[in-house]
């Protein structure tokens, strides 16, 4: 059995046929690039004027007022999207609703704020060097999830912010072809909490029922406690498993929060003698961003992470429903654990059957940051 992401069938011929959205060619039609000419729409760039058509005229969609939605993809089936590149100012990644429809299902299946589906949530300046995820200077994002659907597929974008976006730029490529029969549909579902002292738990992800498998989470992390906050375990509940505390039982249980993202004693780059925390990009897991931002007062650092881990070699297998939690623990002084009330944002990645249930909605923008 091949894997999706190795080169074992680049060498297989196939009668899928291959397109792509852009600006350019906003319909991604045979023969329907760099049609446009200087002066057709708003979107036509006047950098072109001595050029004209066919060269560089219509790169990116411009001028997206408060509001706007904007469908960046529309495709009849069946087929699989293959490849999404996005770019656009870094104070517009939670600014941006990105939403995907499957199959005329009425509510969407992917919900999340445009940054956070690109593991790119933080500040917009992430480095990610992973396998089904990428985002290179300054701000290129790109993801290689494959999304396949079977009679529609439509991507759109909403500008939740107060002011016009003046330049988004993207490319969508995709391969029409039939689609296995037992193929599933991407999901990704963002939730933010602030996480309580007689509770301290954020939940990734609930409300998932039916057939499907967990492939992935990118968490933003802004801490507001002092000291060392990754103690919490993540935890699976999957096919029924107790998730009422103090007793809950996960069928996964993981020992700690930088353990679950392939790290170790707290990521610090040298033990004792060095207790900074070292980042890292790797094919499945992740620590790219660790942010500090010094205190004026007493040079105190408040620190942010973003994290994330791919389950592609190791998928969550779940026939009936699901259940993601993580636990927000640090250190009391006397070396017990203290819950923390620290700032957690997470994206939820997972593969279903559909029909699926609709997803939490995206918070009001007052309530997409941190502070």
């Amino acid at each position: 059995m091949s894997h999706p992401f190795d080169l074992s069938d680049i060498s297989r011929l196939s009668d899928a046929r291959t397109f792509s959205i852009s600006a350019e060619n906003p319909r991604g039609e045979k023969g329907g690039g760099a049609l446009a000419a200087p002066g057709d729409d708003e979107h036509c760039c006047e950098a072109a004027r001595k050029l004209g058509k066919g060269w560089k005229v219509r790169p990116c969609l411009v001028n997206l007022q408060p509001g706007a939605v904007v469908d960046i993809a529309d495709i009849a089936g069946p087929g699989t999207i293959q490849h999404i590149w996005i770019t656009v100012h870094t104070k517009y990644i939670r600014r941006i609703a990105f939403r995907v429809f499957y199959d005329d299902q009425a509510h969407p299946s992917i919900e999340t704020p445009l940054g956070d589906f690109f593991a790119n949530g933080l500040d917009g300046d992430a480095r990610v060097v992973s396998i089904p995820v990428a985002v290179n200077p300054r701000g290129g994002m790109n993801c290689y999830w494959p999304m396949p659907f079977r009679k529609r597929i439509r991507i759109e974008i909403t500008n939740d912010s107060s002011e016009p976006i003046d330049a988004f730029f993207y490319q969508i490529t995709y391969a029409l072809h039939e689609v296995p029969d037992d193929a599933a549909y991407l999901h990704a579902s963002w939730r933010r909490d602030i996480t309580k002292r007689e509770n301290p738990e954020h939940v990734i992800l609930d409300g998932v029922t039916g057939k499907g498998h967990y492939v992935g989470t990118y968490l933003v992390w802004n801490q507001l406690s002092n000291d060392w906050w990754g103690e919490g375990e993540v935890k699976f509940f999957i096919d029924g498993d107790t998730t009422h505390p103090p007793h809950s039982a996960p069928t996964i249980c993981g020992t700690g929060t930088e353990d679950y993202f392939g790290g170790a004693w707290g990521f610090t780059a040298a033990g004792d003698r060095d207790i900074r925390p070292a980042t890292y990009s790797s094919p499945y897991l992740g620590y790219p961003q660790a942010l500090y931002e010094p205190s004026a007062a007493d040079g105190q650092r408040v620190p942010a992470h973003a994290l994330y881990r791919w389950h592609i070699p190791d998928p969550i297998r779940f026939t009936k429903d699901l259940r993601v939690t993580i636990q927000a623990l640090g250190w009391w002084p006397d070396r017990t654990f203290q819950p923390l009330t620290d700032d957690i944002a997470s994206t939820a990645f997972w593969y279903q059957a559909l029909p699926s249930q609709p997803l939490q909605p995206l918070p009001p923008m007052d309530d997409r940051w941190p502070r």
